[in-house]
């Protein structure tokens, strides 16, 4: 073959530009290294959020605790000995005897029957 026929495929296949290969090659990298970073900022963020998770966990099983606490110290001041010793110590009420209580009975109640 001669040079003249080498030139002329040369020039069919398109003059070839110096550098498109490392270019390209850079490309890929610098994609690479994106696409990394973005994977590493996803899971900081995961793990922060994880983290965030378990404090809220902990604060409700807390709260929980402290809610059932408080309802059993609701139970006890409002159960009715309690609240007669109550009465009697700070008030100075007392229970009534049988002769002092009145019983009244409603207007209403003498109409049904």
């Amino acid at each position: 073959m001669s040079r003249a026929g080498a030139s002329r495929r040369g020039a069919a296949r398109g003059a070839r530009r110096p550098g498109r290969g490392r270019a390209i090659v850079a490309l890929g990298l610098a994609l690479f290294v994106l696409v990394g970073a973005s994977a590493v900022w996803r899971r900081s963020v995961g793990i922060a959020q994880a983290r965030t998770l378990r404090a809220l966990s902990a604060r409700q099983s807390q709260l929980a605790a402290e809610r059932a606490a408080l309802a059993a110290a609701v139970r006890l001041a409002a159960a009715r000995g309690r609240v007669g010793n109550v009465a009697e110590g700070r008030l100075g009420m007392r229970v009534p005897s049988d002769t002092q209580l009145v019983l009244v009975a409603r207007a209403g109640a003498a109409a049904v029957r």
